[in-house]
């Protein structure tokens, strides 16, 4: 070949070559220009849109229900890719509700969807009326563990307050779909709250195993994620509590309550954490929240709104001092919750020896409500700066760490739900205002001495 042909060719491939840089680097600058182009608006309908997806496309095909996780690498642990999550299927419901309202799917659409789960649930293995931790396709219980093969009554709880906000979406509905609000009103009323008192117990247990009986033996005692429980069950119309069930058992008969101030912020119910003078992680403020609304939300042991608002404004300000120095804590990105770990799972907190360094997208999510601008800084950066590295077909994959690197492309239901719910609750308040439109919830808030705007 001649030289001046070969240096010729030479010259074209380099151009060609510069060109594609040029083009590539020309792309991603548009795709990152065009990302921080979006209303706060439109960044939330796209986060709500996309995290929809989890429970819609990525929903098990059998029964509707919600997977306990979704792995992208389809790596899963001791092959449990078609394991069912009650607490999580509970969330479920309420995103499909928001994914109607906001045009994601169509309400026939969602209403086929809702018939296939209660068709379900109506057939599943129940356990005094209550469901178990995690369920297979087929509607027979997976253990959650050796002696926990039985009822769990949180999750339970979880799944009921989204089943309540349906059928109050239904109730008014076309004949059809009041019938479906029907079916839900039976599956809620077969709850038996009552008999997980065990034997009249002024406390409600966790779980009951028709092997084990109660051997786990877990009162449900406050504070943690779990005062849903005691409001349905104080809510129930076939199987109700005392009020000295919630003042014995949940608020330890007055111990609930106590006085700090971590970073300023007033916290008057007392954690269920190692350290008396820290709170929990971040999920305790979410999942009872979701369908009961917080604001002006009252009894003798706490102001919900306040409490909730300091328990993100304290864990927010943890990672702002960041005291074990880890890359990417600030103002744009905190948030510490129960989630994947990089060993495993652990539920981060603001206690410094349950920082582990890893952030979980659903803890500032789901905290919109509380602080709307503090968690649209987190949402901004974790979408433009951070992008695919946290982002994936589902939404914001469930934890990454940038001390470690560490970036799995892994989802959890239990974090994926809340971020869709609150967020809406932040925006129109709807999961709020069809839960707190029970007529029993209303009565039970009320033998409770709960006080609330909303139950007036």
């Amino acid at each position: 070949m001649p030289v001046k042909e070969a240096s010729g060719k030479t010259i074209i491939t380099v151009a060609l070559l510069l060109c594609t840089v040029f083009i590539t680097f020309f792309s991603l600058t548009v795709s990152a220009q065009s990302k921080k182009k979006l209303t706060d608006n439109q960044l939330l309908d796209t986060i709500q849109k996309r995290t929809f997806q989890y429970f819609w496309k990525g929903a098990e095909p059998v029964s509707g229900m919600a997977h306990e996780r979704v792995h992208m690498d389809g790596i899963y642990p001791d092959n449990d890719q078609t394991t069912i999550a009650t607490g999580a299927s509970g969330f479920e419901v309420m995103a499909i509700l928001v994914g109607i309202e906001r045009h994601f799917i169509t309400r026939k659409q969602g209403t086929e969807r809702f018939e296939k789960i209660v068709s379900f649930l109506e057939k599943a293995e129940r356990y005094h009326g209550a469901y178990s931790h995690w369920m297979l396709p087929d509607g027979k219980i997976k253990a959650f563990g050796k002696t926990d093969n039985g009822g769990d009554l949180v999750e339970t709880s979880f799944l009921m307050q989204g089943l309540l906000c349906v059928r109050q979406y239904y109730a008014n509905g076309s004949s059809e779909e009041k019938k479906l609000a029907a079916r839900i009103d039976q599956i809620w009323k077969g709850v038996e709250y009552s008999w997980y008192r065990q034997n009249d117990h002024q406390v409600l247990y966790w779980h009951w195993s028709p092997q084990y009986n109660w051997i786990e033996n877990f009162p449900v005692q406050g504070y943690n994620e779990c005062l849903i429980l005691y409001v349905l069950a104080a809510s129930s119309p076939t199987h109700t509590i005392p009020a000295s069930v919630y003042h014995e058992g949940w608020a330890r008969g007055g111990d609930i309550k106590t006085s700090i101030k971590p970073y300023g912020y007033q916290i008057t119910l007392k954690h269920n954490v190692a350290e008396g003078d820290d709170v929990g992680p971040l999920f305790w403020s979410h999942y009872s929240y979701l369908g009961l609304n917080p604001k002006g939300l009252k009894d003798r042991y706490a102001d919900y709104w306040l409490h909730n608002t300091n328990h993100m404004l304290i864990n927010r300000a943890y990672c702002i001092q960041n005291p074990k120095h880890y890359r990417g804590y600030g103002e744009n990105c905190w948030g510490l919750t129960a989630s994947y770990s990089i060993n495993g799972y652990a539920a981060h907190n603001s206690n410094i020896k349950d920082d582990l360094g890893v952030i979980s997208p659903t803890a500032a999510i789901s905290s919109y409500p509380y602080a709307p601008k503090e968690s649209m800084k987190v949402i901004r950066h974790l979408y433009e700066d951070l992008g695919e590295k946290v982002w994936g077909e589902y939404g914001f994959y469930d934890a990454f760490s940038e001390s470690a690197n560490w970036y799995p492309k892994k989802y959890l239901g239990i974090d994926q739900g809340p971020e869709v719910i609150m967020l809406e609750n932040g925006r129109s308040g709807l999961l709020w205002k069809l839960f707190m439109s029970c007529q029993e919830v209303k009565s039970g808030l009320k033998k409770l001495n709960f006080t609330s705007p909303n139950i007036n």
